[in-house]
């Protein structure tokens, strides 16, 4: 008998590190290819994304298919890759676009005088420039990059100070707002 129930807890306790094994290897699998849990940290993205929430980011999308302007994207900070940032997609690789009195204006194939890009999402904020992307300035941006702001201008360091945004240095997209619970949604 005694054999038995020690035969009985080595199993039981066998069957607990299997599970244990396979549940590490999934979080491990999820973490590095699927979803990445990441902390909004600052005002940068207000009036969508507070400081202190917590939302996923999809990091398989952009693997099939490319970033689209108007997406929030999280990415590593080009003056520190130890440190990830938020901000939405403004103008796509090949594009140009310019600061004028204010507004966004992008020039593309689709668009060779240009339009005023309209923000729905953003502070209605007179739009300053910065030490790269000055007003009146036209910038090309180059392929495989973005440029990218903070829905929040006035409180943002974002390509109008550093530049364009190399596709290689983005994590992934917004999927999910899941901290605090009363405020859970998905990112459109």
């Amino acid at each position: 008998m005694k054999e038995e129930n020690g035969s009985s807890l080595w199993s039981t306790l066998v069957d607990i590190i299997e599970t244990i094994v396979v549940a590490a290897a999934i979080f491990v699998v999820v973490y590095l290819f699927l979803l990445q849990p990441h902390q909004v940290r600052g005002a940068s993205m207000e009036p969508n994304f507070h400081d202190g929430e917590y939302i996923l980011t999809d990091k398989i999308s952009y693997r099939f298919g490319e970033p689209k302007r108007g997406d929030v994207v999280i990415f590593k900070a080009p003056t520190n890759p130890d440190v990830d940032f938020i901000k939405r997609i403004i103008a796509l690789p090949g594009e140009k676009m310019e600061i004028k009195n204010g507004n966004i204006v992008i020039f593309n194939s689709q668009a060779p005088q240009g339009f005023t890009l309209s923000e729905p999402y953003q502070i209605m904020e007179p739009l300053a420039g910065g030490s790269y992307l000055r007003e009146g300035k036209v910038v090309e941006v180059p392929d495989d990059s973005y440029i990218v702001f903070g829905d929040n201008r006035t409180h943002s360091f974002d390509s109008r100070e550093w530049g364009p945004l190399p596709k290689k240095s983005i994590i992934g997209k917004a999927w999910l707002r899941y901290w605090p619970l009363p405020k859970i949604t998905f990112v459109k």
